[in-house]
């Protein structure tokens, strides 16, 4: 979840002013002081003695690069190139192959590829690796250099080699580069049930979700008998549009909270009156690839009892990041809270756990590919309270709804079983009597 805070501190000036008020304060200080020194050393050797001549930019970059990756996955240092190409990103526009990626010892791990771009057209997966670009080895590389090397002109060729597990040998693919216009929302009706598939959280989300309600009803020209939330592969995004999002659906009660290092550094948010689709029934589906502003969403809807949560445990990643300008062109991506549900639950590490445990049968690897998580990533933040999700995603017996092979449902027509199943379910709720509530006169 990223929250973009522009926001000046005049802390240094304020140290400046401040004398030191304890002994042990300053001693703090005096240890400080020496590992800067420390650091100068080695700055000053690297500079004056490195095989090659390195400018001092690199150096400086390099040591703020490590410094904050030695905090967590997601805080980093944005120079001019990185402030432009996030910016892009969050506005929904930019160009590329579609890919949400990560770096895990070297080697550049794919989260998610964003629906209808190069990357999910030619099949690439959550959980996969890339470890050659046009045949050059990425390992040992940085992140940026990985994305900036798949980024370029519309219209080029690009071939990517993965290694996937559960496959013995690497495979090459070759994808064409495209100006990637995510449309952060799709909606399509599907029998009675209106479909709104949410594919990030850009600026203009939660105005997408609010139209594609509209639309569906006008598409129908009545009430739907329920809306399917699709947040599958949906790496997150902007705090606000989560909120935004999770408000359409409801129309009281808390949807987020986020709390900072100090106690009484808490901020709630709630949802405003007015339900947009008129209390009608909700089905939220998740997986793997479900992150952060998709897990708010999920996780509002589930402690507020107004929606059912299907599909599989999502990616549980439960941190708020705030960007803090340090000049025109430069920024901090800093990690500065965590996020809560309603009911007090954090995501962190275990992620939002589905109502009804819906597998993907139409995917022909869905058994053998491993399930790439938050609680994977190097570094990450620790949740006390995590729970031992390994003896559910490890049962082997067999639910009875689903033995249905990928093969049995390609005959059938169903190219998607978790969006059907969703479906057909909202369909099935439909056709149950309705209780009728006996009145009571005084």
């Amino acid at each position: 979840m990223f929250r973009p805070l522009f926001r000046a501190t005049a802390l240094a000036s304020a140290l400046a002013l401040v004398p030191l008020a304890t002994s042990s304060l300053a001693a703090v200080d005096n240890d400080t002081y020496k590992e800067l020194d420390q650091f100068m050393n080695v700055f000053e050797r690297v500079r004056a003695e490195y095989v090659d001549k390195v400018d001092d930019k690199t150096l400086i970059k390099g040591a703020i690069n490590g410094m904050l990756a030695s905090l967590d996955p997601h805080s980093s240092f944005l120079d001019a190139t990185d402030f432009q190409s996030m910016k892009a990103q969050t506005d929904g526009n930019y160009g590329g192959l579609g890919l949400t990626v990560s770096m895990e010892d070297g080697a550049v791990k794919v989260i998610a590829a964003s629906e209808d771009t190069p990357a999910s057209r030619a099949g690439i997966k959550a959980g996969d690796y890339i470890t050659h670009l046009n045949g050059e080895l990425l390992y040992g590389g940085t992140l940026d250099e990985a994305v900036e090397e798949m980024r370029g002109k519309p219209g080029t060729t690009l071939k990517i080699t993965i290694v996937r597990p559960g496959r013995d040998k690497p495979f090459d693919l070759t994808l064409t580069r495209e100006v990637i216009e995510l449309k952060p929302v799709k909606w399509e009706v599907k029998g009675d049930v209106g479909v709104i598939n949410i594919n990030a959280f850009s600026k203009n989300t939660g105005a997408g979700v609010r139209a594609a309600i509209m639309g569906i009803e006008k598409s129908l020209g009545h009430k739907p008998a329920g809306y399917v939330v699709d947040l599958r592969s949906n790496p997150g995004g902007l705090l606000d549009q989560a909120i935004e999002v999770s408000d359409a659906f409801l129309d009281h009660g808390e949807i987020v909270s986020q709390r900072g290092r100090e106690k009484n550094d808490i901020e709630r948010y709630y949802a405003k009156p007015g339900d947009d689709t008129h209390g009608a029934p909700v089905i939220v589906l998740v997986d793997a690839g479900s992150a952060s502003a998709s897990e708010i969403v999920a996780g509002a809807l589930q402690d507020q009892h107004r929606a059912i949560v299907m599909g599989e445990r999502s990616f549980g990643k439960g941190s708020v990041q705030t960007l803090l300008p340090l000049s025109q062109t430069t920024a901090l991506r800093l990690t500065t809270a965590r996020y809560y549900t309603p009911s007090g639950r954090s995501v962190q590490e275990g992620g939002i756990e589905p109502d009804v445990l819906v597998p993907q049968l139409s995917d022909p690897d869905y058994k053998d590919r491993p399930r790439f998580r938050e609680a994977d990533l190097r570094r990450h933040l620790i949740n006390q309270a995590k729970v031992d999700n390994s003896i559910l995603e490890d049962d082997v017996k067999e639910d009875p709804r689903f033995r249905l092979t990928s093969e049995q449902l390609e005959k059938q027509g169903v190219k998607d079983f978790q969006l059907d199943y969703a479906v057909k379910t909202l369909e099935r709720l439909t056709k149950l009597p309705q209780v009728q509530t006996a009145s009571r006169g005084k």
